[in-house]
């Protein structure tokens, strides 16, 4: 068998599990996750990752016999030197103290195994690559992949191969800095604009973000709901059309609201004429972590070199 560890790296967690890299499924018992300090000490940082990878490492070695490099491939948000590894951190009030700090020569001095690689990609491009290979997905060959949380992540995605470049694509093929309304994208399609909604609306502040407006279903909270879908649409709409998508894939702590703004989402849609399957994914850590360890796939390894984004 052979087993790639994958990893996903957020703000304040970071989550390991080991991958069949012939079938793409986590190996059960292989998965942990962990909280972090992300405005901790570089030593901190790094020891507490190398903590989370060990314990997956650790089983996958009582387990298995493995003999050769253990390919580790992170799901890593931005600023970052993907190609390098090198971390760019700064100004963006999280791991600040890894700014301009290899990760992978830092991490190795904490890895349990002796003979380790390590490969990186942007976290939103390992959602979309991870929510490809899903078996529901794989009729779809132009996929755009967002994720919906704290912040706005996107991938446009052809044949699994995220794109940074290109006539179809936004620029650097992001969208959470593209202009939308009376500020950019991110502003709309995350966690604080559904807490500004509901405080203008209410008077009330919220405790527990989406998840708390979703249980409360009233007028109020369905026309949050409601404008939410809207505003999407008129965002996404654009790109789907330019980039000919077959298939968009939402994640992020928002999808599990979904309930209450798909059916609007995809009516929408359909009222500007635009056809593109909709698959909603609840587990978004794990999709990302499979995502990751198809950076093993040399041919995909490859491929993906040229468009590995430098920021």
């Amino acid at each position: 068998m052979s087993i790639t560890i994958g990893v996903d790296v957020g703000g304040s967690h970071i989550s390991s599990a080991a991958v069949n890299s012939e079938d793409f499924v986590i190996i059960p018992g292989t998965y942990f996750s962990g909280s972090v300090d992300s405005k901790a000490s570089k030593e901190v940082i790094i020891k507490k990752w190398a903590e989370i990878i060990n314990q997956t490492i650790q089983i996958v070695q009582k387990t298995y016999s493995l003999t050769e490099t253990i390919g580790i491939a992170f799901s890593m948000p931005g600023p970052f030197q993907y190609e390098t590894g090198i971390a760019m951190f700064k100004g963006n009030d999280k791991y600040e103290s890894l700014y301009n700090v290899s990760i992978s020569e830092e991490l190795t001095k904490y890895i349990s195994a002796k003979n380790v690689s390590f490969r990186f990609l942007n976290d939103a491009s390992c959602f979309g690559v991870g929510g490809s290979l899903k078996p529901e997905s794989v009729l779809y060959s132009k996929v755009i992949a967002i994720t919906l949380g704290t912040g706005f992540g996107a991938a446009f995605l052809d044949n699994k191969l995220p794109l940074t470049q290109g006539d179809t694509i936004p620029h650097n093929g992001c969208l959470w800095d593209k202009p939308f309304k009376e500020g950019i994208a991110d502003n709309y399609f995350s966690t604080r604009w559904f807490s500004n909604q509901y405080e203008n609306s209410t008077g009330n502040k919220l405790t527990d973000g989406v998840k708390e407006i979703a249980g409360i279903e009233n007028s109020e909270t369905a026309r949050i709901f409601d404008d939410f879908a809207c505003n999407l649409t008129e965002f996404l709409a654009p790109c789907i059309v330019k980039f000919d998508a077959d298939l968009l894939i939402i994640g992020g702590n928002i999808a599990k609201s979904n309930h209450l703004f798909l059916s609007k989402l995809q009516q929408n849609l359909k009222n500007k004429n635009i056809d593109i399957s909709i698959s909603i994914i609840e587990n978004t850590e794990q999709t990302s972590i499979l995502g990751s360890s198809y950076l093993y796939n040399e041919s995909f390894w490859e491929r993906i070199k040229a468009e590995l984004p430098y920021f």
